[in-house]
């Protein structure tokens, strides 16, 4: 409610935060029967996820960021270390040839998803710190492009080409709204993409899974046989589905119908409507954490904030772009939907992160030095 001085009712105030927390719970809620659908075994464990996402996400949100970010370089060191223990064999665990995981008992984590939380925190306060430099070579280019570098390297090694790009896009996007320079902006998104192409190139094999989605059907034996078959599913599922349970694709012919294509469960079983709501509640996400961006008091929750709000979208952009054969093959899942505690968990802490900032936060604000599109 916004106050008013001669004591007459105070008008409602849109609150672009209570619409993200709502969107949110739609997309879990929509998760939970989707991998309950796709594979049962996996629901209580979905639960427990989402469990461990809103106790993570709640101590986000209370956390002094002012604190934590003088403890930035400890945070930085930590995240480095354990991107290097993962690549250890006998310490981090691989599956399907890729090693991303550690043990932490019997839950697994993927530290990348660790990574993308840290280097959004570092590169946010690095950014904010330097935002009289950003016109200068050495920080306003090379060293955020070196904190970028690191990170997206060390995911690439373990080998995650997927995770490594859009860790590279959201790095580039907050050198952007930071108000580095153009020419600075260009160069980095030709430096990154002329190292994810070469890194492509070098493995015929990955070459050839890279560019499979350009021809679905005729690789549909192949690369590109789980796209093919959420191509089915959406095409079996029709305006309103065919009724929870009852999708052929996920009980027959998707083995990851419960993880990064559970989109295509969703279409199949419940709709192009729900597709549509779901596409819907990504956007609406996104809309929001524009309007919540223009009350930022600072360069640093502005920037950390924006990154956020791009690691939950474009990564949403990427599961959905994948399972309609928009993009290549890419093993990365549906924020809040899919099943996988480490990404309900990264999820948590980035919704806890917008709602920490929402204290502080009173009106629009004009922050010098940055690009504001809100």
């Amino acid at each position: 409610m916004t106050a008013d001085p001669s004591g007459a009712r105070s008008r409602p105030t849109f609150n672009p935060v209570g619409v993200i927390l709502v969107c949110v719970a739609f997309l879990c809620t929509l998760g939970l029967v989707a991998v309950f659908s796709a594979k049962a075994a996996f629901f209580w464990k979905q639960v427990m996820g989402m469990g461990l996402g809103v106790a993570v996400g709640v101590i986000a949100s209370r956390v002094n960021l002012e604190y934590a970010r003088r403890h930035v370089l400890v945070i930085t060191a930590a995240i480095v270390l354990l991107l290097l223990l993962v690549s250890i064999p006998g310490i981090g665990i691989s599956v399907n040839g890729s090693r991303r995981w550690l043990g932490l008992g019997p839950v697994r984590f993927q530290i990348s998803e660790l990574a993308k939380i840290g280097l959004v925190f570092v590169l946010a306060h690095y950014l904010a710190l330097n935002q009289s430099r950003m016109g200068e070579l050495k920080r306003g280019f090379f060293m955020p492009l070196g904190i970028i570098g690191v990170a997206g390297g060390l995911i690439m090694l373990q080998p995650d080409f997927g995770t490594a790009a859009l860790v590279g896009a959201v790095g580039v996007s907050l050198l952007f709204l930071a108000g580095a320079r153009w020419s600075y902006i260009f160069t980095s998104i030709c430096l990154g993409a002329g190292a994810f192409t070469l890194a492509v190139m070098m493995n015929p094999n990955r070459l050839t899974r890279f560019l499979a989605f350009l021809d679905v059907e005729g690789n549909k034996q192949g690369g590109t046989y789980q796209v093919y078959q959420s191509f089915l599913a959406f095409a079996a599922g029709g305006i309103d589905g065919v009724g929870l349970g009852q999708g052929r694709q996920q009980i027959y012919f998707l083995p990851e119908a419960h993880t990064d294509f559970i989109f295509a469960i969703v279409g199949e079983e419940l709709g192009l409507v729900l597709t549509l709501f779901t596409v819907a509640a990504f956007a609406l996400i996104f809309v929001c954490g524009l309007i919540h961006l223009r009350r930022a008091p600072n360069l640093f929750q502005y920037l950390l904030v924006a990154g956020s709000i791009l690691l939950i979208d474009l990564q949403a952009v990427i599961n959905i772009g994948v399972v309609t054969g928009r993009l290549p093959t890419k093993g990365m899942s549906m924020p809040f939907v899919s099943a996988g505690i480490s990404n309900l968990v990264l999820m948590g802490i980035l919704v806890g992160l917008i709602v920490n900032t929402r204290r502080a936060w009173t009106g629009p604000q004009e922050l010098p030095g940055s690009r504001d599109f809100a």
